[in-house]
């Protein structure tokens, strides 16, 4: 299994990447398509259509295939390689057998997991992670999702549920969000969030990105919640540091670009928040990654899963 290829899959709410990938974490072929380009509740359809084709690029290619992981945004049943109910990006996927309904259409194993477990995965096989026995990932994008591996293992919780670190709270009192709770993490940092808190603080539709621009260019009303942003993450990164005490933690995801030029001031705030001794054991970063990233992480998934399932535990080597 070690030297054959397989395809990773990165599902998400508007583009859908899957890609050709080598045991050493390579991107042989990579493809993209909105999710939904085929018209409503088609992600099935778009995704079958993908891993055709490169099926198709491997026999090409003389390439064995090992298998195909899959990354979808909300809770998964790994085991059984299910989407849960809440998939508030790819609703049509709700509840959706999808690892068995990919199977049997290829005729090959399929893997499926939350999409932040996978570039975490990704990350820790292949990546910036690549060396330690335990990695967080936070991503902040239109949610925030959390990928935690300790000890090589992959920190699932006992439903699905484990990594939910978006919906950690950090103002008990604070701002309502998604998931029917109040002041997570996620509707501070989000850039869903992020944006809506802009568009009423500027008086007009702004992005995430647009505030951030602003916010550089002197805006005091957009400099005042880019600081805000800063605070409320480094307070939910403290958590991680405080709670996992991980060797290294990584933020990534569409906000990620933005956040970069900010790192002084999230590290100043995570400083502010984590326990000093926890902190000076962990490794920080934010990285800006492309798709060929989150690709990556489903053929880590697929090396993964098929170690652990042969029964060899969860403590997977690392191929390549």
């Amino acid at each position: 299994m070690t030297g054959a290829a397989v395809i990773g899959v990165d599902l998400g709410g508007t583009t859908l990447a899957a890609g050709l990938v080598a045991a050493d974490g390579r991107v042989l072929s990579h493809l993209r398509e909105p999710t939904h380009g085929r018209g409503p509740a088609t992600a099935l359809a778009t995704l079958l259509a993908l891993v055709d084709r490169l099926i198709g690029s491997a026999r090409e290619q003389g390439l064995e295939l090992a298998g195909i992981g899959i990354g979808v945004p909300g809770t998964v049943d790994a085991e059984r390689g299910a989407v849960g109910r809440d998939i508030h990006y790819v609703p049509d996927l709700a509840s959706v057998p999808l690892g068995p309904l990919v199977a049997e259409r290829v005729g090959m194993p399929v893997f499926v997991d939350n999409d932040v477990n996978v570039l975490a995965l990704g990350e820790w096989m292949f990546g910036a992670g690549r060396g330690v026995r335990s990695l967080v990932m936070l991503a902040v994008g239109t949610g925030v999702g959390g990928g935690i591996i300790l000890d090589g293992r992959v920190v699932r919780g006992h439903a699905g549920f484990g990594g939910e670190l978006g919906h950690v709270p950090i103002n008990y009192d604070g701002r309502a969000c998604i998931c029917g709770g109040r002041g997570c993490l996620k509707a501070y940092v989000s850039g869903t969030d992020i944006a809506r808190e802009g568009a009423q603080r500027l008086k007009r539709e702004v992005t995430a990105t647009e505030v951030f621009q602003q916010a550089a260019a002197g805006d005091p009303v957009a400099r005042e919640l880019a600081a805000e942003v800063c605070e409320a993450l480094g307070a939910g990164l403290a958590i991680i540091v405080n709670g996992l005490n991980p060797e290294r933690l990584l933020v990534a995801g569409g906000v990620a670009e933005s956040l970069k030029p900010l790192e002084r001031d999230i590290r100043a705030s995570l400083a502010r928040y984590a326990f000093a001794q926890a902190l000076a054991g962990t490794s920080f970063d934010i990285l800006i990654l492309d798709k060929g990233a989150t690709v990556r992480g489903g053929a880590a998934l697929v090396h993964y899963e098929t170690h652990r399932r042969k029964g060899e535990g969860d403590h997977a080597p690392r191929p390549g």
